[in-house]
């Protein structure tokens, strides 16, 4: 059968089952959420007079989740449009609706009683080849499938989303014996195209493959923790960014997950395993206890740490205690920060004879020899369990990743000396000879499967630009920036400086993919990407103060041109120029994207042109063009006001508003309706790549060149008291005014009658003055000293 899943239905509206409603409805799927009705009235709804029958009684818990919905830090939803996809209902009222949706999702308390009483219910309404699955993070996928009819079984299985949804790309999929093969195929596929997930495939065992590992590493750490006389914020200072760790480190990440969630975790493996592994996951008694006062971490206010005022103060496990927080300060921790890559890093640590080596050798070393003791029982293969850690977890390595770059023959060695059981998946790895689980073959990255090297299989969407330039290499490239042919006649340019921070030497290999697109036939059009960490933070700030110290207006302004003159040409070309921005996207980088004929802009997208924070405006033709796509969009022969069009535009520009999604950077005008989003990141070159390639097939016409209506001086009246306004309620400061004046005057075109029609290099030379005049006054500089040596603007 040809399956597409439309509508979907998430059953248990907590918190992980509102967030995985959120980021359905983000990927644009119709959503139903669902949850019991209440047995019992709130002391408000007595109040209130109503009744267990009431309609706002009966869906209160789920009309409670989407109200928490729009308030939770970090954001589930992209946009408050998102929740328009959303449809709530309860059990007992809406159970029908079920027969409807493509998927079901069961989300509810961890108890197979109760869930095999919702499948019941489910099994009498639901539609024959409908998808089901459970969210459980442990109980057995054989057992809850059970007892149900064939058609249940063989469209049954796990689909363990990570918390918060929305940001952690792990989805585990787990088949039960029953699942039919075509299905499980199936969700893997859209777990990845369609709903932007790591999907990894795992099996029937307990916690599958991330939560077993990452258990097992958390209580080895809380064990050596106690057993070596470290305190809680030592812990934390090294099992952290220093090792490839998310910065909440170790103790950190127990208070953000709650502990009593940890402990009923680990009590699941606890109770289905036996001997030495069973003994790792006892909940050691300090742990029970903490749970038993109600601190269960930051749901509660405090566990290991407790922030009272602006200090951060640690859990003392003996006299169980706040005090100040502590952290591990030896030699090899110097030593390692000078060391180049995180590989080396680590290795040097590991191997310390120090307080820092101790601790990390005695949780790294059985870490590792637990997962590959597991390698096949829980996942098919190393790649499925370093996947799992390093999108679920958030480690930048995986555990045979970390073995790599410590030397598996060395650490080897030293486990056997210290008495350690080798597993026999890595002895045969040392019987080939072999000191490492992967390795490079012909440019391909290939893995160890027990008994030779496999090729990491790839989806054809998950381009790796670094591996394809290792075999395709480069046409041109400057210390800014590399030009690519990318296949099918499409170019590449990417951004290559440090923060991809763009300058002349960006600009020129733009100019230089453009002669290509305008000189050869063998190229239909330009995607600008990368694969860093950001897209782009912005124009190059420590070269344009360098120059604005030495007073080199003349140079300033050339940049200032160069930078207008490639946006603008780049705008006009005759084939089509689409921009793929990702993460940070500020100033120079939202003004490349904004002059693209396409976006294709990844969900996780922050876009801003955040300028007034160093103290310009945008000197790249964003004004001008964050202004011109709200005209753009708005329907031919309808009388336009154009004071509200600057005025929002002047607003966004002034108040430096940064979208957090690309869902929210259209809201923000920066990204249209035509233009587009991937929901998984890594597909966005492929996604940018296929929309030049689409834009040609459509016959693509490059926008002729018009003039711009502008407000002129009455409107540049009214942005002043606008920025008047923004100054008295104490959202800007002095010099924010004057910034605001300058920004003010550019948008308005000047003090020409309102609705003059002006040429776009008009706006051009305007914005260039103001942001030369800018550049040059020592509040500004001080502005940009402030962030180029502490990373935040300056309020002065």
């Amino acid at each position: 059968m040809v399956r597409r899943i439309q509508k979907v239905a998430v059953i248990g509206s907590g918190v992980m089952g509102s967030g995985i409603a959120a980021h359905l409805a983000n990927c644009g799927f119709e959503t139903h959420l669902f949850d019991i009705v209440p047995n019992s009235l709130t002391a408000e709804e007595e109040k209130a007079g109503l009744t267990l029958e009431s309609p706002a009684v009966r869906n209160r818990f789920v009309d409670s989740a989407m109200a928490k919905l729009l308030k939770q830090k970090p954001a589930p939803l992209t946009t408050k449009r998102s929740l328009n996809n959303i449809k709530t209902g309860n059990l007992e009222d809406d159970l029908k609706e079920l027969s409807k949706v493509d998927w079901i999702i069961e989300v509810v308390t961890e108890n197979l009683a109760i869930k095999k009483s919702l499948y019941d219910k489910i099994e009498s309404v639901r539609t024959p080849g409908t998808i089901v699955s459970s969210n459980t993070s442990g109980i057995s996928i054989d057992a809850m499938a059970e007892g149900r009819s064939e058609d249940f079984q063989k469209n049954f299985l796990g689909t363990h989303f990570f918390n918060p949804p929305r940001y952690l790309k792990l989805l585990e999929v787990i088949p039960s014996k029953y699942t039919d093969q075509a299905v499980l195929d199936y969700m893997l596929a859209f777990g990845e195209d369609a709903i932007g997930k790591g999907v990894v495939l795992a099996k029937d065992t307990p916690n599958f493959i991330g939560n077993r590992v990452g258990t097992y590493g958390l209580m080895i750490t809380l064990q050596v923790m106690r057993e070596k006389g470290y305190s809680v914020g030592e812990v934390d200072s090294v099992t952290g960014p220093l090792i490839g760790r998310p910065s909440s480190a170790t103790l950190r990440t127990l208070d953000v997950v709650g502990l009593d969630t940890f402990i009923h975790v680990a009590n699941n493996v606890y109770d289905n395993t036996t001997g030495d592994e069973q003994k790792v996951f006892e909940v050691p008694a300090y742990l029970a206890k903490m749970v038993e006062n109600g601190w269960l971490g930051a749901k509660s206010g405090q566990g290991f740490f407790l922030k009272k005022g602006r200090d951060i103060l640690e859990l003392d496990l003996d006299t169980f205690e706040y005090g100040p927080r502590k952290a591990l300060e030896t030699p090899s921790i110097a030593a390692a920060k000078q060391q180049r890559g995180l590989a080396n890093r680590v290795k040097s640590l590991v191997y310390a004879e120090d307080r820092t080596g101790e601790l990390l050798w005695s949780i790294i070393a059985p870490t590792l020899l637990y997962s590959a003791e597991l390698n096949g029982e829980i996942s098919d293969s190393i790649l499925g369990i370093d996947q799992a850690m390093k999108w679920g977890f958030g480690w930048t390595q995986g555990p045979f990743e970390v073995w790599d770059a410590i030397g598996v023959t060395q650490s080897v060695a030293r486990m056997t000396k210290e008495g350690y059981t080798i597993p026999a998946f890595v002895n045969a790895l040392l019987d080939k000879g072999y000191d490492s689980f992967y390795t490079t073959i012909d440019d391909e990255l290939h893995y160890f499967d027990g008994t030779d090297y496999v090729k990491v299989p790839r989806n054809e969407k998950a381009i790796d630009l670094a591996l394809y330039k290792k075999q395709h290499g480069v046409l041109k490239k400057n210390a800014g920036a590399s030009v690519i042919d990318f296949g099918d006649g499409v170019l590449l340019l990417e951004f290559t400086s440090k923060s991809n921070a763009l300058g002349l030497d960006t600009m020129q290999m733009l100019n230089y993919a453009l002669d290509l697109l305008d000189q050869s036939d063998d190229f239909i059009g330009l995607v600008i990407g990368n694969q860093s960490k950001n897209f782009s933070v912005g124009a190059n700030l420590a070269m344009i103060l360098m120059e604005a110290e030495d007073d080199n207006t003349f140079e300033l302004d050339a940049v200032v041109n160069a930078f207008q003159q490639g946006t603008l040409r780049m705008k006009y070309s005759k084939k089509p120029v689409v921009a793929a921005p990702y993460n940070m996207t500020l100033g120079g980088g939202a003004e490349v994207c904004l002059a693209a004929a396409h976006i294709q802009a990844s969900a996780e997208t922050y876009m801003g042109l955040v300028e007034v924070g160093v103290g310009v405006i945008p000197g790249g033709g964003g004004n001008k063009e964050l202004y011109m796509k709200q005209l753009k969009g708005l329907p031919k022969g309808v009388n336009i006001d154009l004071l509200n069009i600057v005025s929002k535009t002047f607003e966004t520009i002034a108040t430096a508003k940064t979208s957090m999604s690309a869902e929210e950077a259209r809201d923000n005008n920066f990204l249209n309706f035509a233009d587009g989003i991937s929901v998984n990141p890594d597909h966005l070159l492929y996604d940018a790549k296929q929309a030049v390639i689409g834009l040609v097939a459509e016959g693509y016409q490059a926008p002729t060149r018009e003039k711009v209506p502008v407000v002129g001086e009455t409107g540049y009246a009214a942005l002043l008291l606008g920025a008047e306004g923004l100054k008295n309620s104490g959202f800007a400061s002095t010099y924010d005014l004057e910034i605001a004046k300058k920004l003010a005057y550019v948008l308005a075109g000047g003090l020409v009658p309102y609705g003059t029609l002006v040429d776009e290099q008009y706006l051009l030379d305007l914005e260039r003055e103001a942001f030369i005049s800018l550049v040059q006054n020592a509040a500004t500089q001080q502005r940009m000293q402030h962030m180029l040596l502490k990373g935040k603007p300056l309020r002065n």
